[in-house]
Parts: structure tokens; sequence; C-alpha cells
């Protein structure tokens, strides 16, 4: 018997939160011909500072794994399960970083492994991109927006 993603996110000890509200004038998704973009979203709590200065790469690694958690609850509340996800097409994500900072993806090994986690090596292995940032909104360290076939 397959298991669902509910069961997994339970099995995972992941509580989904309720989806965040856009911070400014934007949609929390759009969804057109079979795939769902996804906003950009940052961690719980809107921490704020740089990789490089305030926090480590292991601190940042966590607030990805938190965005991508932001970012599951928003497609749970567009399409009522996660189930109807196919295939996490794409990751985004936006470093908040000093200028020496030069390990970004090992930053956003945070939210790819969550997504890998929640719909295994198949539906959730993605193509990504990762990008330092001299300043992101309202101070965060990190932004992820994202690209998922639904069913």
């Amino acid at each position: 018997m397959t298991q669902t993603i509910a069961e997994r996110l339970e099995q995972l000890a992941i509580v989904l939160p309720q989806a965040s509200a856009p911070a400014a004038k934007y949609a929390n998704y759009a969804y057109t011909n079979g795939f769902i973009y996804v906003s950009g979203k940052g961690p719980e709590g809107s921490p704020k500072g740089k990789l490089g200065s305030d926090f480590t790469i292991e601190q940042g690694y966590q607030f990805a794994r938190q965005a991508g958690i932001e970012v599951l609850a928003v497609l749970q509340s567009a399409l009522g399960s996660l189930d109807r996800v196919k295939q996490v097409v794409k990751l985004q994500g936006f470093v908040h970083a000093t200028p020496e900072f030069e390990k970004h993806h090992l930053v956003l090994n945070g939210c790819s492994d969550l997504m890998l986690d929640v719909f295994g090596g198949e539906k959730g292995a993605h193509a990504r991109s990762v990008f330092g940032a001299a300043s992101l909104r309202d101070g965060l360290p990190v932004i992820v927006d994202s690209i998922f076939e639904v069913a």
C-alpha cells in the first residue's frame, strides 16, 4: 500500500502551519497548465541576519528547511492535498549573505533535502538555482520560491 504524503509528514514529525499571507501585493501562488508556482517564502518566525556573519551554514540549512515547510503549507492550502504533487520541478533560493560567503548551495540543501524526504527520490528530485543576495525583504536570511507539477 502506498503511503500518503500526510502519513509521510506525520512519520517525519512535520506539522504544516497555516499558509502565511503574501508580504506585499502578490498572490501566494499561481496555477496554470498543470503547474503551480509558489511565491518566495522565508523561514518561520522571520529571523533577521546574514549568512557568514550572523548565522552559520547549519543555521542557514534549517532556515531553508523551514522556508520549504512554508512552501508545503501554501501547496496544502492551494491543492487540498499534497498527494496532488506529481513532481517538484524547481527550487530557487536566495541567501542573504556577506560578500565572502560561498556556501549558498549547502544552505539550500535544507529545502532540497526536505522535498526529497517528503516526496521521495523520484517525485522530490528537482532542478534548482541559488543566489547570494546583499539584502532580502524584512532582513530574512533565506527565501525560496518553487515550481511543482500537479495533478
